[in-house]
C-alpha cells in the first residue's frame, strides 16, 4: 500500500500515512466487520485534515504570540524660559514587531537552561573564573563592585546597557544595571570646590551650592516624595521674591496635565501602583557653577537617578520582579548678590530645567512615572524611533527640533530604550 495521497485529496501530502502490507489491511477489515463497522476507519474531513497541518506548520515554524515588553521614553519641555521627558520604555521594536517570537524562545529556553545549569556548576567550583573579571569586586568579602569616582566631566564613551538576562529582585535590584556601581542617593553628590565668584565670596558659593544639593535630595530622593507626598521641602528652598515659579510649581502639583507636570522637576510615584524596592537610588552625575554676570552664579546640575521598584502590595513570587525607571534632569539655579538684587539670602531662583524619564508610560499626565514591568503588556501611547541608552551620559539632553517646538511650550514624546 502506497502513502501517496490520491489525486481527490490534494491537501494531504506524502509522508504522513503509515505504510502496511495487504494482509495486515485484510485483519484489519474483518475485524472490524466482525465487530458491526463500529472500530472501522473513518477518513478525516478535509477540515479536520487542514487543521492537524496548520498545528503541525505551527509546532515547526513558531506560532505568533501576543506579549513581548518594550520600554519608553519621554521628553517634556516646559514653558519658556524652562526647558525638559522617554526610552522606554521598553527597549526594543515595537509592540508589534515583538509578536511571534515567544515560540522561538520557547525552544530555545531548554539549551539556555542546560547551559545555565552547567555554568553554574563550573562556577560554584571556581568562582574567581566570573569575580576576577568584575572591576572593584572584592572576592575576599563577596562584596558588590566599588563605586565609580565622583564625574567631573561629561564622559567619553556610553556604557554598556542594562543586561536583559539579569532579571533584578527585591534582594538586588540593581542587577543586569550599569548603575550598579553608581554611588548611593545623596553620597553620590559631590560638590566641586567652592571659590569666590559673581561678586561672591568662598563661602557664600559653598553655600549655595549645598543649598543646591538639598534641593535635589528632597525633589529627587526623599522617600516620602518618592511615594506621592508634597515635595513642600524642595519648595521650601525657593526664593519667595520669584512668586511665578513657587505658583507655578504649585499649581503642576495640585492639577498636574501634559504642559503642567510636576514631574518635570520632581520625582514621584503613584503608591496605590508601585513602591521603592528597598532604600537605595542609584545616582551618577556632576554640579558645575560659573559667573552669570551683573552678580549672578548659576549653577547646573546634570543627574541621572535610578530608582528600582516593585508592586504596591508585592508578597514574593513573581511580585518581587523588580522595574527600574532611570531620570536624567538637569536643572539651573541662580543665586544672585543681595546686596545688587532684591533676593531672599538663603533662597534659590530655579531659572529651567529639562529632563528625560526611561520605562515611564507614554501619555500619562497625572503627576506620577508609571513603570512598566518585565513580562507586563505596557499601554498609553506606542513609542517610536531609534532605541536610546538610558544610561549614557556622554551625550547632552537632545534639543527640540523646530516641528517639536511649533507643537507647543512642552514637547512631548515618546521613544524606545535599550533598556533600563
Amino acid at each position: 500500500m502506497t502513502t501517496v495521497p490520491p489525486p481527490e485529496h490534494p491537501d494531504e501530502e506524502p509522508g504522513e500515512g503509515l505504510s502496511i502490507t495487504d494482509d495486515q489491511w485484510e485483519a484489519f477489515q474483518r475485524d472490524a466487520a466482525d465487530e458491526g463497522g463500529r472500530n472501522a476507519p473513518k477518513e478525516p474531513s478535509a477540515r479536520a485534515r487542514m487543521v492537524t497541518r496548520r498545528l503541525r506548520e505551527q509546532d515547526t515554524a513558531g506560532e505568533p504570540a501576543a506579549g513581548g515588553a518594550r520600554r519608553r521614553w519621554w521628553r517634556r519641555r516646559p514653558p519658556e524660559p524652562q526647558p525638559w521627558t522617554p526610552p522606554g520604555w521598553r527597549t526594543g521594536p515595537a509592540w508589534q514587531e515583538m509578536n511571534g517570537t515567544r515560540a522561538r524562545r520557547r525552544r530555545a529556553v531548554s539549551v539556555v537552561a542546560v547551559l545555565a545549569a552547567v555554568a553554574v556548576a563550573v562556577v560554584a567550583v571556581r568562582p574567581s573564573l566570573v569575580t576576577d573579571h568584575v572591576p572593584g569586586f572584592d572576592t575576599a568579602s563577596g562584596a558588590s563592585p566599588s563605586p565609580l569616582p565622583p564625574e567631573t566631566a561629561r564622559p567619553s564613551a556610553s556604557p554598556a546597557g542594562a543586561d536583559s538576562f539579569k532579571i533584578p529582585n527585591r534582594a538586588h535590584p540593581f542587577r543586569g544595571s550599569p548603575a550598579l556601581n553608581w554611588a548611593d542617593g545623596a553620597d553620590a553628590v559631590v560638590l566641586p570646590p567652592a571659590k569666590a565668584t559673581a561678586g561672591l565670596s568662598k563661602d557664600d558659593v559653598a553655600r549655595a551650592l549645598r543649598r543646591v544639593k538639598t534641593f535635589l535630595v528632597a525633589a529627587e530622593l526623599d522617600p516620602d516624595v518618592l511615594r506621592g507626598a508634597q515635595p513642600d521641602k524642595a519648595l521650601s528652598l525657593l526664593d519667595p521674591k520669584d512668586p511665578s515659579r513657587l505658583s507655578e510649581l504649585r499649581r503642576y502639583l495640585r492639577d498636574p496635565a501634559r504642559h503642567s507636570d510636576p514631574l518635570s522637576v520632581f520625582s514621584r510615584f503613584d503608591p496605590h501602583e508601585v513602591v521603592p524596592a528597598g532604600d537605595v537610588v542609584k545616582v551618577r552625575g556632576r554640579m558645575t557653577f560659573a559667573d552669570a554676570g551683573q552678580g549672578q552664579l548659576r549653577v547646573r546640575a546634570d543627574y541621572s537617578f535610578v530608582y528600582p521598584l516593585v508592586k504596591a502590595g508585592a508578597d514574593g513570587g513573581d511580585d518581587d520582579v523588580v522595574a527600574r525607571t532611570v531620570v536624567r534632569r538637569v536643572l539651573t539655579f541662580s543665586v544672585a548678590d543681595p546686596h545688587r538684587w532684591q533676593v531672599t539670602p538663603g533662597k534659590l531662583w530655579l531659572e529651567d530645567w529639562d529632563a528625560e524619564f526611561y520605562n515611564d508610560e507614554c501619555g500619562v499626565d497625572d503627576g506620577y512615572l508609571h513603570p512598566a514591568f518585565p513580562y507586563g503588556r505596557p499601554s498609553g501611547t506606542q513609542p517610536s524611533g531609534e532605541p536610546v541608552n538610558p544610561y549614557d551620559r556622554s551625550q547632552p539632553l537632545r534639543e527640540s527640533s523646530a516641528a517639536e517646538a511649533s507643537a507647543g511650550p512642552d514637547t512631548v514624546e515618546c521613544g524606545t530604550t535599550t533598556g533600563t
